[in-house]
């Protein structure tokens, strides 16, 4: 029993701040990584082919994040489901949800494969993706979605060791793939000159070696993961299966709808032209820095609320939530003042076409609103997420991906005619209704009376 507990962290106890803090640190660290392993691509090709190479790599990341969307929904379903047992103390329930995990999610990553393979064209269509720059992201478009089983892994195991209260060995995972992304950014695309294709097959190649080396992990420590690796252990369990469906499927949407409502705004800011698409692409990169820190304490306050109200103490989920607060607004205000200071010292590092950079002061006013909204969102988020509430995640999901983005977009860029900057503007203000919601719920205290999944 003491070794099974070595692999787990008990996130019920001690000081909230202090707990939440030291949990969410290898979270930012590893979302860090992740913005890194995502921006060196479009800075070497950038750098190295230019604008074309740039809108295809943003169009291609695009569907590869769709795509990524619907495994993190289920993973953190499954992820909510093991923290709330591990707060119980059921051992044997968290190792049937592990392995009905891995097989279900794993086998759909198959499935995904070969339906976006053989649709890339339809895609690409939809998203109206600039002529010089369609070739490229055909190539980045296909590698991507060949590895979908390598990207859906090593979620999977991330958002398993994040439910059990382990929160640092996703960290080094994903700095493998980091390293090895940058090393074969720069052979494929500075040496070889494979362009967009070089930087797909350098980040598939990247999270292929950071899964392997996970499941090589969790393996020679199966003893203490409380896992054994065993053919019978992999068998799905309806009970357990059925529960992550029901809690997934909102996720799945929650995260589908609004890459769904980003692919469409996306699609008629390419319609504007080359150096529109790849000011925006920069624009989406950017704007993953906000997230080193607010999907960091959401994706750890999920886990202490999970855990916490598992074990029947709703008071330090209150806790949990002043204190991501007051980080996550500390932050937004931080990165927005240094990216309004310098926008184009920043837009630069990707791109020096001149056309591009006179966009970059315009566009960092939409990131700043951007990031003020993730920072809002994110501990309500956590809330509403921890306790599994499926139904208010779907809600979530429509109002934030269909009402607000689209319907916004739409108004500004083309009812009220602001061009571009209605669709930058639309897309920045949607995530603020998800805040909105999420506070009301929050502070009705409906939550603290809310089922389990565990009950």
């Amino acid at each position: 029993m003491a070794n099974t507990k070595t692999m787990t962290r008990d996130l019920t106890t001690g000081s909230v701040p202090k707990k939440l803090m030291v949990f969410a640190y290898p979270f930012m660290l590893s979302n860090l990584l992740q913005v890194i392993y995502n921006v060196v691509d479009m800075i070497v090709i950038g750098q190295v082919v230019g604008s074309e190479g740039l809108s295809a790599v943003s169009i291609g990341g695009d569907l590869l994040a769709f795509c990524t969307m619907i495994c993190i929904g289920f993973s953190s379903a499954g992820q909510i489901m093991i923290s709330q047992f591990t707060g119980k103390g059921d051992r044997e329930a968290v190792k049937s949800i592990i392995g009905t995990m891995f097989t279900s999610i794993l086998a759909f990553s198959l499935v995904l494969s070969v339906v976006t393979i053989f649709m890339t064209d339809t895609f690409l269509g939809w998203m109206k993706t600039p002529a010089e720059a369609y070739a490229q992201a055909r190539d980045y478009a296909i590698v991507c979605f060949s590895g979908l089983f390598f990207v859906y892994g090593y979620n999977v195991v991330s958002a398993i060791l994040r439910g059990m209260g382990d929160s640092m060995r996703p960290f080094i995972f994903i700095a493998i793939a980091a390293v090895i992304n940058f090393l074969l950014d720069l052979l494929f695309i500075s040496v070889m000159g494979m362009e967009a294709f070089g930087a797909a097959l350098a980040t598939i190649i990247g999270q292929a070696f950071s899964f392997i080396a996970s499941i090589i992990y969790l393996y020679k420590k199966r003893e203490a993961f409380g896992f054994d690796f065993k053919l019978k252990s992999f068998a799905l369990r309806w009970d357990k299966l059925k529960p992550m469906i029901k809690l997934g499927f909102p996720l799945a949407l929650q995260f589908a709808a609004i890459s769904i409502s980003m692919l469409f705004v996306n699609s008629y800011i390419n319609s504007y032209g080359l150096i529109a698409s790849a000011v925006t692409g920069i624009g989406n990169k950017l704007r993953n820095v906000m997230s080193i820190f607010t999907r960091s304490i959401a994706t750890a306050g999920s886990s202490m609320v999970g855990q916490n109200m598992g074990a029947g103490k709703p008071d330090r989920v209150k806790q949990m939530v002043r204190t991501a607060s007051i980080i996550c607004l500390s932050a937004g205000i931080l990165v927005s003042g240094i990216f309004l200071l310098f926008p184009k010292q920043i837009f630069s590092l990707f791109d020096r076409n001149p056309e591009v950079l006179a966009w970059a002061p315009r566009y960092m006013w939409t990131l700043a609103l951007t990031f003020m909204s993730f920072s809002v969102m994110s501990p309500f988020n956590a809330v509403i997420n921890g306790i599994g509430f499926a139904g208010l995640s779907l809600v979530i999901a429509l109002v934030d991906g269909v009402v607000s983005r689209i319907g916004l977009s739409l108004l500004l860029g083309i009812t009220f005619n602001m061009g571009i900057e209605g669709f930058w503007y639309g897309s920045a203000l949607a995530s603020f209704m998800t805040g909105i919601i999420g506070g009301i719920y929050y502070f009705s205290g409906k939550w603290k009376t809310r089922k389990l999944i565990i009950h």
